[in-house]
């Protein structure tokens, strides 16, 4: 039975303050075989992007490999570029400050941390000061919305985390079948705390684990589907959970829930504008038209996009350095010369799939 906790109480440990609870580290995962099309838990063994006939279509794979990898390399470079003079994005609500200092205390508790990112930009999901905070607690890395991607893009993915010796758990969150395995999986990983305490004549208790990342990557829904209910507010915008809450999942497992954290600075504007792209972060904080034109000229230059792609859906010509000017014809065409309504479609097409799934970045090599 999943009962949900109010307050910040910590579980099996009155002699803890009752505003703290449980942390995470470098991974350090055994396999976890997973059948499941919502969940799938990528290893040493598992397919690379390279397995999957991703490459080059002359049969050379290195060839075809070093291809991609410029090609990504060069849209890093254009979109520094593109944002150097653009009003740098920066978002910082006073709940995420509060929460951050809750959170790193309640890091101290835990037995592992469930990290969960944007599978669309799992870098730019990245949180700079997660690995100081979490030190060595055991971390799982979750890739969100697999849905969301393409088959080659996830496959890149699990080769670049399988040689980093990292194991990666890709998640739909909006489906249930499969999420019990992440929960398994955390149970899994920290079993020990369980055998130290029979060691010390202590009876064991449950598996505390807390779910973190940055606004609007899932989290709460995550949760939801590992409970089978609605326990934590969820919706698809930056910004609905502002508080920590500690949930129970039947008897030897508890979650934490926790608001999206961002640094109180985003020096990378590249980053920022991918997650505004995403709507990974409140809309407040940047120009939609400015946003909506780079992500234009990011599309141009995606292989699996492409120019052709927009002038088929919105029978206007573009290239990969007019995104503004196509968005003023986009307005003119369709919204009687809303520049902002024009951008926001765009925006919307992006995130409903409307140009086919993709992500915005691959990792370098």
């Amino acid at each position: 039975m999943s009962v949900q906790l109010s307050g910040l109480w910590v579980p099996n440990s009155p002699s803890i303050p009752t505003n703290f609870l449980p942390n995470r580290g470098r991974f350090s995962v055994s396999a976890l075989s997973s059948q499941s099309p919502t969940i799938q838990i990528i290893g040493v063994g598992g397919p690379s992007w390279r397995d999957n006939g991703y490459g080059n279509p002359s049969g050379n794979l290195f060839d075809g490999f070093q291809e991609e990898s410029d090609h990504w390399s060069d849209l890093d470079t254009d979109l520094y570029h593109w944002t150097k003079t653009l009003r740098p994005v920066q978002w910082f609500p006073g709940h995420i400050a509060k929460a951050e200092k809750e959170l790193k205390e309640q890091l101290k508790l835990m037995d592992v941390v469930i990290e969960v990112r944007d599978g669309r930009i799992p870098m730019s999901t990245s949180h700079p000061q997660m690995d100081v905070w979490l030190g060595n607690r055991k971390r799982i890395l979750v890739l969100n919305r697999e849905d969301m991607i393409s088959t080659a893009d996830r496959n890149a993915w699990a080769d670049y985390f399988t040689r980093n010796g990292t194991k990666v758990v890709f998640s739909n969150g909006k489906l249930g079948m499969g999420t019990m395995k992440l929960g398994r999986l955390a149970k899994e990983l920290a079993a020990d705390v369980n055998v130290k305490r029979r060691a010390k004549g202590l009876l064991p208790r449950a598996i505390r684990a807390g779910i973190v990342g940055y606004p609007n990557v899932g989290k709460s829904s995550l949760i939801n589907r590992l409970l089978k209910r609605r326990m934590c507010p969820a919706a698809p915008r930056p910004g609905v959970t502002r508080e920590l809450r500690w949930v129970r999942f039947g008897n030897d497992l508890e979650l934490l829930d926790s608001p999206g954290i961002l640094p109180m600075r985003i020096s990378d504007q590249s980053a920022a504008i991918k997650l505004a792209i995403c709507d990974d972060i409140g809309e407040r904080s940047y120009d939609v038209a400015d946003v909506a034109a780079i992500l234009v000229q990011m599309l141009t230059k995606l292989p699996t996009v492409g120019g052709d792609t927009l002038r088929k859906r919105y029978k206007i010509d573009v290239d990969s350095q007019s995104g503004k000017i196509f968005i003023e014809k986009l307005a003119v065409r369709i919204f009687n010369g809303d520049v902002h309504q024009a951008a926001f479609r765009v925006l919307a097409d992006f995130r409903k799939g409307k140009f086919g799934w993709t992500a915005l970045e691959r990792p370098s090599r």
